[in-house]
Formats: C-alpha cells, structure tokens, sequence
C-alpha cells in the first residue's frame, strides 16, 4: 500500500533565512522527519482562511497532526488573559479548530502535540491552565529560550498511548501552559509534579494528544502508530 499522507499544521510568523526577511509559514524539520522515519509522507497545512477550506483538506489527507506553537487565544475558552499569555494567532486558531472539526466528521485520525493537545482540549470544550509554573513551582517543563525540559511521564496501563510508549517514558518538553479540563478525553500520563501529559478519545477512533515534543527524540511509537491508523484508514478508503 501507499505510504499514507499526514497533514502537518504550521507556524505563520515573521523569519529570516539567506536575503529573506519575511512572513513565512513553517515548521521545525523534526516533525517531517518522525513521519517520514514513520513511513508516511508529510504534507504541510499552513492557515487557510477560506471556507470549506478543512474539509477539503480532511478529505485528501490520512491522519493529521496538529503541531506545536503559540499559546492559544484564552477568548477561545472564556478566559482572560494571565499576564504571562502572549502572541495568540487568531488566523492559526481558527484554521486548526475547522480541521479538528473537520477529523472529527471524518473519523480522521490525529495526533497533538504540545499546543496541539492544548487545542485539541479547547476544541472538545475544556480549558487551561495558563501559567503552569503557578501550579506546580518550577520552570522544568519549559527551562527558557529554545532549551527543552526533560520530564519523566507515568502512562495508563491499558491506554492506547502506553501501548505506543510503555508504562514510563522520558520526554522532552516546552509548555508553560497545560490542561486543566478535557471533555471527551481520558486522561493517560502524568509528570510527577501532577501536570497532565497526555490524553486520548475513548473507543476505536485513533485520536491522541501528548504535552511533550516526540519528534525532537527517537521516539518512534507515536508517530509509528499514527502512521499505521492511517495506513489503515487509506486501506478502509480505497475498498
């Protein structure tokens, strides 16, 4: 069967590279990379403001991933701004939300990752926490700068992430916010402070969320098991 195609969702912010300094839509090469090391083919999905634009999009991809980036505009769930919430994209909001809408209609499967499982939160009606040091007193899951802070995770035994992962992992993370509340998701990994590390949809739908950044480790489960719903799902597809 053909390699599945994994819609990828992208950054929209100003950037340099050679005599260019301009607005760019990009991402970090790891996240192509783990879905390519995966056996899928990557295809990036800047902000689309046009109508209908995610369904059409859903409609030609196999699994999507909702990748890393700004905090989420706190408006989205009815909150106000902590004095530490900043840089909110309203246009990459929107874009994200009407393809998670759209997966949702199409039983598409999905993985977050960091902001993405934030928005994913948000899109099912859940909120969060805005300021995650303010919870647990230390700045280890985001040390500063482009440094990653390493967190040891504990999965639910029998969740669809240990599975993947297995009882314990080692992760790499870059949040100051998290999850606070989650309808529609059971909750299935922990750091050791509390914070919430991942969850998943309950039921056949492969739908999963994870607060760390496996594309910056060799850390194949993940991105393999996404790959293989959506292998899966292409299969259903065609017949």
């Amino acid at each position: 069967m053909d390699a599945p195609v994994v819609g990828l969702t992208t950054y929209r912010q100003h950037a340099a590279w050679g005599v260019w300094r301009t607005t760019a839509d990009l991402l970090p090469t790891e996240y192509a990379a783990s879905v390519e090391a995966a056996g899928g083919v990557p295809l990036l999905l800047p902000p689309v403001a046009t109508p209908g634009a995610a369904s059409r999009v859903v409609a030609r991809i196999d699994a999507l991933v909702v990748a890393g980036g700004a905090d989420v505009d706190p408006s989205r769930y009815g909150a106000e701004p902590h004095p530490r919430t900043a840089g909110w994209q309203p246009e990459r909001d929107a874009w994200e939300l009407a393809l998670l809408a759209a997966a949702d209609d199409a039983d598409l499967p999905v993985l977050g990752i960091c902001r993405g499982m934030q928005l994913m939160a948000v899109h099912g009606g859940g909120t969060l926490d805005q300021h995650t040091p303010d919870l647990v007193g230390h700045e280890t899951h985001s040390p500063g700068g482009d440094a990653y802070g390493t967190v040891a995770v504990a999965t639910t035994e029998g969740s669809r992430l240990a599975g993947l992962v297995g009882p314990e992992v080692e992760v790499s993370c870059h949040h100051h916010q998290s999850v606070a509340t989650h309808p529609g998701f059971e909750a299935v990994a922990h750091a050791a402070d509390g914070t919430l590390e991942a969850m998943e949809a309950p039921g056949e739908r492969w739908c999963l969320a994870v607060q760390w950044h496996p594309e910056t480790r060799v850390e194949i489960g993940l991105m393999a098991g996404l790959v293989a719903a959506a292998r899966l799902r292409a299969g259903r597809t065609a017949s």
